[in-house]
């Protein structure tokens, strides 16, 4: 790994744990196998990177910190992220393309969670690069199940996120050397998806990794999403943070109408309709919430966060209906937009 990102791991680590210190830094030197990609600036660098794990690891807000702006919905709950996102970040003459995938479900065969893993088994497939996030210190079934679907010949990363939660820095090199003998990693990555440094750093190390070759977007492209998929995600996160664990996650958004209109008044006016799908009658109550508050909240947040995301003044209205079983019907599940 790069004299960098080890010292900073190093050094955040107890004052008092100097031995440990060490076997760390021992840990992330002998991560690096011999031949790994070394940084070539002498042309445009492109690739893709798969940002995979279990469900509720972090994937989307590493995936944020790393295109600078917030694509993809993050939520306490897990299984919150349901579609492939594509985010892009240029930065000087390299070209990362991310692609954060829902995580992968090991829970009741249903046809949306059999979507959700087709889409993660297909964003793996044709990637030049994999970042398996695990919380630091943890390693469950579900990880390895996740870690199971890897096919051989693409360099992975292990991010060991959410490393501010590790007390003792120090403790985590034990934990690091069962990981090596679990999967070959190119490297360990030790960080928090919070902290800019540590983002900074993992730029340098997935760039070496990405082969050669044109940019595949502009410059200033953020996502391949449009701003109408955004705003279904937006509605969706703001349901989800404001039912916490009351709604089961198999709720959903379809937007009915997404429209740009003229105005005098504002640079950009857009108009935007969209239902959120439940499956029983008793959680229809529960979005609505007392007189309408719930609901009336959840519309005036996610309408704050699209102006500031689509630089416009946005209306919009969100109905609720019930169909229900809709997550056990296949059809439904792709007339929904899943795959």
């Amino acid at each position: 790994m790069n004299e960098n990102a080890t010292k900073n791991v190093a050094d955040s680590a107890d004052e008092s744990g100097a031995e440990g210190q060490n076997d760390l830094e021992s840990m992330l030197a002998a991560a690096r196998p011999e031949g790994a990609a070394e940084t070539d600036a002498k042309g445009q660098r492109c690739g893709v990177i798969a940002i995979v794990g279990k469900p509720n690891v972090g994937k989307s807000t590493l995936l944020n910190a790393l295109v600078g702006q917030k694509i993809s919905i993050t939520s306490r709950k897990a299984q919150t992220t349901r579609h492939r996102i594509t985010g892009i970040r240029t930065r000087e003459q390299t070209q990362f393309i991310f692609v954060d995938t829902p995580g992968f479900q090991t829970r009741h065969a249903t046809a949306l969670n059999k979507s959700l893993n087709k889409t993660v088994m297909g964003a793996i497939g044709d990637v030049d690069l994999i970042l398996f996030v695990v919380e630091a210190g943890s390693f469950t079934l579900a990880d390895a199940k996740v870690l199971s679907l890897f096919k051989p010949g693409i360099p992975t990363l292990l991010i060991a996120n959410k490393l501010d939660n590790i007390h003792r820095r120090a403790e985590i090199a034990p934990w690091l050397k069962s990981m090596q003998e679990r999967h070959a990693f190119a490297e360990f990555v030790p960080m928090s998806a919070k902290n800019k440094g540590d983002v900074e750093r993992l730029y340098a190390i997935c760039a070496k990794y990405l082969p050669e070759q044109a940019w595949w977007y502009g410059e200033d492209e953020l996502t391949d999403r449009s701003e109408k998929f955004l705003a279904s995600e937006t509605v969706r996160e703001k349901l989800f943070r404001f039912t916490g664990d009351e709604l089961p996650y198999t709720s959903t958004v379809i937007i009915d109408q997404f429209s740009e209109e003229k105005s005098k008044q504002h640079k950009r006016l857009v108009r935007i309709a969209a239902t959120i799908v439940v499956e029983r009658d008793s959680h229809k109550a529960m979005v609505i919430g007392d007189k309408g508050e719930r609901l009336k909240r959840i519309g005036t947040e996610t309408r704050q966060e699209l102006e500031k995301l689509m630089d416009a003044k946005v209306f919009i209205e969100i109905w609720v209906k019930v169909r229900s079983g809709w997550a056990d019907d296949e059809a439904r599940v792709r007339s929904f937009g899943y795959e």
